[in-house]
């Protein structure tokens, strides 16, 4: 956990100067009830010390932080849905809050869901259900206690409203979210200008995201820094990917509107955990052609980035960004080695024979199709969890692949204590299934009760303490 450190203002996104962002307003809402503040997001940032009644103040109401923005900020930006370019998107019920320095110096955000109409709504009222964001608690919960990179859920309101929805039983319940996450610059950010073609613009955010997001300031030609900036991002979306098919994460919507240059999940569709291992497991009903499915992800990812590329075609060297995304599918494919070795808690050999023990787990899950969690936890630490493993309830299965049980048990643990944790003493995996979000909702929904949400978190964060150790 984070030492406490003072609240450090910084609202650098005014720097930027005018055609980025509109002033806003938020919401009147009839009510504001606190559902859920993350003090331990809180503590990052230095606002922790913060009274309820303050916390409201700021989360429900959005009086300002001192020192930091004097009005809410709407973000203006494009981007492809589904792959389909529309320039008529940009914060239509959110927006910039305030920003400010975390515990390790690095520049944060806080952006909202559900603040209000601006000027990018369209027909839309602005609003957030309350079950949208307990749902967003729920998958950044689980994402950080997997050691993905990921937006932190920091406050839930409930506002009072009534509100009317096409996919989920209306009228529902309504709330305003905050988020922490190291920035909202999006891959359709860039896209808005370039299709402007507004360059000024474009090199001023490149120059804004090198200096605020990746500790640099370039001197030199515009395309000496705009492959660099490429490169960083190329990098950092890459290692996203893995990240997600790791965790067994779908995201739902991988649109470049959702993408942000940082590399952090974040803005989340109809998410959903691999029940079992399935490939072609989508979790959005709309996505009828798959193209956001489990095992897609990484080529959708890739498909963004160089779509960020292009936006920057107008100020860079075009064979020059096509070199600098060459490397996309390489880094990818380490950063999955990297973290699918750590998530079964075993040290690495070669990339070789890491290799081909990874190659036997998917053979195995795919074939047997098999819960994805359970593999995870039955075998974390290698040869130190054969007796749980072999003897719990996945035993007779696990008998039949002495290839891949010979190979497991070939491995050594990160952690010889790794099993002490109380996590490792219960008898199944901490998931976070459909039916279980749909379970804790329904007790929010039927009877306004809370905990059952709340024991998830602690369950959740035990998951995140036993696999990966402050």
């Amino acid at each position: 956990m984070p030492k406490p450190i003072e609240y450090r203002p910084d609202p650098a996104f005014l720097t930027l100067g005018e055609g980025f962002a509109d002033a806003v307003e938020a919401a009147d809402f009839p009510e504001t009830t606190l559902r859920y503040r993350n003090d331990r997001a809180a503590k990052s940032v230095g606002l922790d010390h913060l009274s309820d009644e303050a916390w409201i103040s700021h989360f429900g109401r959005f009086t300002p932080l001192e020192g930091n923005l004097p009005s809410p900020l709407a973000q203006r930006y494009h981007g492809h849905q589904f792959q389909v370019y529309n320039p008529e998107i940009g914060d239509g019920r959110g927006f910039l809050f305030a920003q400010m320095r975390d515990h390790e110096g690095r520049l944060m955000d806080l952006g909202t869901k559900g603040s209000g109409t601006t000027p990018y709504s369209r027909s839309g009222d602005g609003r957030l259900t309350l079950k949208g964001g307990v749902r967003e608690i729920m998958a950044t919960e689980v994402l950080e206690a997997l050691g993905v990179n990921t937006s932190k859920t920091f406050s839930i309101i409930e506002t009072g409203e009534s509100l009317m929805r096409g996919d989920e039983p209306s009228p529902t319940r309504s709330a305003v979210m905050v988020r922490l996450n190291h920035g909202h610059i999006r891959i359709g950010t860039f896209q808005r200008h370039a299709y402007f073609t507004d360059t000024e613009r474009l090199e001023k955010l490149v120059d804004y995201c090198l200096k605020y997001y990746f500790d640099t300031e370039m001197r030199g030609n515009i395309t000496d820094r705009a492959v660099y900036f490429l490169g960083q991002v190329m990098e950092r979306v890459a290692v996203q990917a893995a990240e997600l098919m790791a965790a067994g994460f779908v995201h739902g919507v991988l649109n470049t509107d959702n993408i942000n240059i940082s590399g952090e999940v974040f803005d989340f569709g109809p998410w959903r955990f691999l029940p079992q291992m399935d490939l072609s497991f989508t979790a959005a009903y709309f996505d009828e052609t798959g193209l956001y499915a489990f095992g897609r992800q990484p080529d959708a990812l890739h498909w963004n980035i160089y779509q960020l590329g292009g936006a920057l075609a107008d100020i860079c060297d075009e064979q020059a960004l096509k070199d600098t995304l060459a490397p996309f599918p390489g880094i990818y494919l380490a950063a999955l080695r990297q973290k699918l070795i750590a998530r079964m808690g075993i040290k690495p050999k070669d990339n070789k024979t890491d290799d081909a023990l990874l190659t036997l787990v998917n053979n195995f899950m795919l074939k047997e199709k098999f819960p994805y969690e359970r593999f995870f936890f039955d075998w974390f630490g290698g040869p130190i969890s054969e007796t749980r493993a072999m003897t719990g309830p996945e035993g007779e299965r696990y008998k039949a692949y002495p290839d891949l049980m010979d190979a497991l048990k070939s491995y050594s643990p990160i952690r010889p204590d790794a099993l002490s944790h109380g996590y490792f003493h219960g008898n199944a995996p901490c998931t976070m299934l459909i039916d279980e979000v749909e379970d804790i909702w329904s007790h929010i929904a039927e009877r306004d009760d809370w905990a059952p949400l709340y024991a998830k978190i602690d369950c959740i964060r035990a998951m995140g303490e036993a696999i990966n150790p402050a």
